[in-house]
């Protein structure tokens, strides 16, 4: 991973990715914004985040078929996905963690929930850059 970590953030709605991009940026990462899966897969392309935040669906492609693209792409594998959707219906989380999404959010999201679930996937959070290093004994 890179000194500033990469979040690509795919939404339809400018509001949530806005939302989302000063709370991720608050992490100290890179962010690149995308309203369609289509534009989020030709950024990947280009370069590969080191994590995704993606609605369910976005520009007429869902989550599982994004996911599923992102993941054959070279370094795809390597992404940390996370899916963000108000949809409560199971069979969609379902689908979405079996095409390889790394969690998933309910929106509405905060900060805390972001850095939750980054900090379990090993990315850096707020909380791993303010925490000291040990003293060596």
């Amino acid at each position: 991973m890179s000194a500033s970590p990469h979040c690509l953030l795919i939404d339809e709605s400018l509001m949530v990715r806005r939302v989302g991009a000063r709370i991720v940026r608050d992490f100290g990462y890179e962010v690149s914004e995308a309203s369609t899966m289509q534009e989020a897969l030709d950024m990947a392309r280009l370069s590969m985040p080191d994590v995704v935040l993606t609605d369910w669906r976005a520009g007429g492609m869902e989550a599982d078929a994004f996911i599923e693209a992102l993941r054959a792409e070279p370094g795809g594998e390597d992404a940390v996905v996370i899916l963000c959707t108000a949809d409560r219906r199971v069979e969609r989380i379902t689908h979405a963690l079996a095409a390889g999404a790394s969690e998933y959010i309910m929106k509405p999201f905060d900060s805390d929930i972001i850095e939750s679930k980054l900090a379990l996937a090993g990315l850096p959070t707020r909380a791993a850059r303010t925490t000291p290093e040990p003293v060596p004994a």
